[in-house]
């Protein structure tokens, strides 16, 4: 077997991987040592989770539907169909097409849809595909993090995580967590819709539906102990003993943080929860971020794959609309970048899809909610089969080539766009290799690559509770690829199914 040096696409952590090959076959994955990241840990999914590259669904050549029926095609006519079809919804209304890409997408790839999309007149783009509440994404800071350095987080005193079953969300975040409770003596607190089974000592614990409620309170209660008033905006409350134990652990020491979780972005108040997070933060004396939702979730707004932000971070003149908006107001077309399954992936109902006139699936897999609605498929080759780059939850930019061989006729993503941007007509982007995308983005973003910064403090929105259900994803259902591990799926997690809260 040759080894090749990947990194995971299942989560924000950026965990540092070798992949084995055989005669091009990725047959085991391995930790690669990086102590600033991973040390020499890896989670299971990191481990089991490349089985699904080869599951039943995986598709390897063109399609195209003729009257009716999903058919093989060259990669010239698919192509050239679905470049003749984002034409003639941009020719209808530069509005009318949507762009969609999963957050396990690399940043050259994410770059490079950006520009098409940008370049057919729309700024409809979007990779939060579960989240529901996009009320202040004007106020967020240039891209999701952190908030620390990944192996600053053992030498936190006091933590408050909020909305995270952090052992299945980040795994390898969790560790850190752990050694910095068991061996660093830190205090560790958390506020839930409900109660997560953790493996280090827990100092408080919140199970609350009403999580926008007990943050408000929390907030209260650290007014009171830093003796300061409390924030203009937020509501009234009433304080208890447990939510001044909260308190109290997220301030002991002198180092502390609050971190926002996956179950929290997916809120649909995830916008007051964010701001009252940074408030609470702001008087506790703690940094606040993060756990970043996919592989790229970072890298995905600095490659401008976001409605409200221009390729390299900067603000948007014009705001396109969300995921959620693309999906809840139909459009003429569609494009799904990336593995994207609709009955899995999406935070609403995927109905919209089945009735566009135009649906592109530029992806790995087709399963049967995307097999009976898209009108052409472009095969790409998975995270370990092309080179690329992702951009984790402390804003570290990490590269890789390819290791295994690509299926049938699939072909890296970043050619397939770069193909498809010429056949558009579109200017500028006549890339050579995913070394000069990236460092065509890395130009353009300039000094945000390195500094994360805080995450951006913003008026409590509307000062109302938004209502609805969320859902709360089991770990090895969480991507197309953990989806389609045989391994994964036989253990206890992977027989979890998905519950709304």
């Amino acid at each position: 077997m040759t080894q090749a040096a990947v990194i995971s696409p299942h989560d924000g952590f950026g965990t540092n991987l070798y992949a084995h090959v055989l005669r091009g076959k990725l047959m085991r994955m391995v930790p690669r040592e990086n102590e600033e990241i991973n040390e020499t840990w890896i989670a299971d999914r990191d481990r089991f989770g490349f089985e699904g590259m080869y599951s039943s669904d995986r598709v390897s050549q063109p399609m195209m539907r003729v009257d009716g029926v999903l058919q093989a095609v060259d990669w010239e006519v698919a192509l050239t169909a679905a470049a003749e079809g984002l034409q003639k919804s941009a020719a209808a209304s530069k509005a009318a097409s949507g762009f969609l890409a999963s957050p396990l997408a690399t940043v050259e790839e994410l770059y490079l849809l950006a520009q098409i999309a940008r370049g057919l007149g729309t700024a409809n783009i979007d990779h939060r595909l579960r989240q529901l509440d996009f009320r202040a994404q004007e106020h967020e800071a240039p891209y999701p993090h952190l908030g620390i350095k990944i192996a600053d987080v053992e030498r936190l005193e006091g933590m408050l995580i909020v909305g995270s079953d952090v052992r299945r969300e980040m795994p390898l975040l969790a560790h850190r967590i752990r050694k910095a409770a068991v061996k660093g003596g830190a205090q560790v607190a958390f506020l839930n819709p409900r109660r997560f089974e953790m493996m280090f000592p827990v100092a408080g614990y919140l199970a609350e539906t009403d999580m926008v409620g007990s943050l408000t309170a929390l907030v209260h209660a650290a007014a009171g102990v830093a003796g300061r008033p409390v924030p203009a905006g937020v509501g009234n409350a009433t304080v208890t003993d447990a939510h001044r134990s909260v308190i109290a652990a997220l301030s002991h020491g002198a180092r502390h943080a609050v971190i926002l979780g996956t179950l929290a972005q997916r809120h649909p108040a995830y916008s007051q929860l964010k701001a009252l997070s940074a408030l609470l933060a702001d008087l506790c004396g703690a940094s606040v971020g993060c756990i970043t939702e996919g592989a790229n979730a970072a890298g995905a707004y600095l490659a401008g794959a976001v409605p409200h932000r221009n390729p390299g971070g900067a603000p948007a003149a014009s705001v396109g609309l969300s995921a959620r908006q693309m999906l809840d107001t139909p459009l003429k077309s569609y494009v799904l970048f990336g593995g994207i399954d609709p009955a899995q992936d999406l935070a609403v109902d995927s109905g919209a899809l089945a009735s566009a006139d135009l649906v592109i699936a530029i992806t790995t897999h087709l399963p049967e909610s995307l097999r009976g609605i898209v009108h052409v498929v472009l095969p790409i080759g998975s995270f370990a089969e092309t080179s690329g780059t992702y951009v984790n939850a402390e804003g570290r930019w990490q590269s890789w080539a390819g290791a295994a061989k690509l299926p049938g006729e699939s072909r890296p993503g970043w050619k397939v766009l770069r193909v498809l941007a010429n056949l558009l007509g579109l200017q500028g982007i006549d890339y050579d290799s995913s070394d000069q995308i990236r460092d065509a983005l890395k130009s353009l973003c300039g000094a945000r690559i390195e500094a994360t910064g805080e995450v951006a403090r913003s008026a409590i929105p509307n000062g109302q509770v938004a209502g609805g259900s969320w859902v709360d994803i089991p770990p090895y259902q969480s991507d197309v690829l953990v989806r389609g591990s045989e391994a994964l799926q036989k253990t206890k997690d992977g027989r979890l199914a998905r519950s709304v809260i």
